[in-house]
């Protein structure tokens, strides 16, 4: 048995999300069906970080076990042939230890989230960026995010579907910063809590248009409370960027 790392990108449009569901076609079942195809093996896909419905990758980690023997190339090359047409690549393929685990030896997660920040609606970029049309303050976006930077109790920006035992997280890192027309949002954990990041860039957005003053992003973390939310972000502006791992360069 030999286990596999794959780092998979991935249009999340189509999907119900990453993870199996009885409603829908996920990123999961589709990697899933793929290994079959290849190996004739049923195999479980391991993965770094959940996705919701509609939310892309640029570079997901996660690991199957395989019996039969493969080249990582030769593996990646075969499972990439049976994915087609669903929109999902794998663009790394590698042989790891068997105590090596796509979430449980991870170390940090990174995600980005892109608004569209102009007038006129997106052609390109349409399912792939939050559009807003009025004028955003990135500078006064980004002071108000480092409010939620360090330890804290983010039951306000955690979904009432969340399953983590608790909505205590450290965020090590949230930038905003504007290139042309796209805001750019950055965040960065050990892991987060469901809805965080989308929750984190809707109440920051709404800085950003001067709905809210930069200091009410503070209040609505001391209040750790779900109603104080003020916006929460569609998924389809939402990247996973990156999984850290002990030892690893893999991107």
């Amino acid at each position: 048995m030999a286990r596999f790392a794959l780092t998979l990108e991935f249009d999340g449009a189509p999907f119900m999300g990453l993870q199996r569901q009885a409603h829908g076609r996920t990123v999961q079942q589709a990697v899933e069906e793929a290994v079959f195809a290849v190996t004739a093996e049923e195999v479980r896909l391991h993965v770094a970080g959940r996705t919701d419905a509609g939310v892309h990758a640029l570079a997901m980690r996660a690991h199957v076990d395989v019996e039969k023997p493969f080249a990582p190339f030769r593996l990646m090359e075969a499972i990439n042939a049976k994915l087609r047409p669903d929109p999902v690549a794998v663009i790394a393929c590698e042989e790891k230890p068997e105590d090596w685990h796509a979430r449980f030896s991870c170390l940090g997660r990174s995600y980005l989230y892109r608004i569209a920040n102009r007038r006129a609606p997106l052609a390109l970029g349409k399912g792939r960026m939050w559009h807003l049309a009025p004028p955003l303050d990135a500078d006064a976006m980004h002071r108000a995010a480092q409010a939620l930077v360090g330890r804290h109790d983010f039951t306000t920006f955690r979904s009432a579907h969340c399953q983590s035992a608790s909505p205590v997280k450290t965020l090590d890192r949230l930038d905003v910063r504007r290139e042309g027309e796209e805001i750019l949002i950055e965040a960065a954990a050990r892991s987060f809590l469901h809805h965080q990041v989308r929750s984190m860039v809707g109440c920051i957005a709404l800085v950003g248009m001067g709905r809210w003053k930069e200091e009410d992003i503070a209040a609505a973390l001391a209040a750790r409370d779900r109603q104080r939310l003020g916006l929460n972000a569609p998924p389809h502006g939402l990247y996973f960027v990156k999984a850290d791992y002990p030892d690893d360069d893999a991107t």
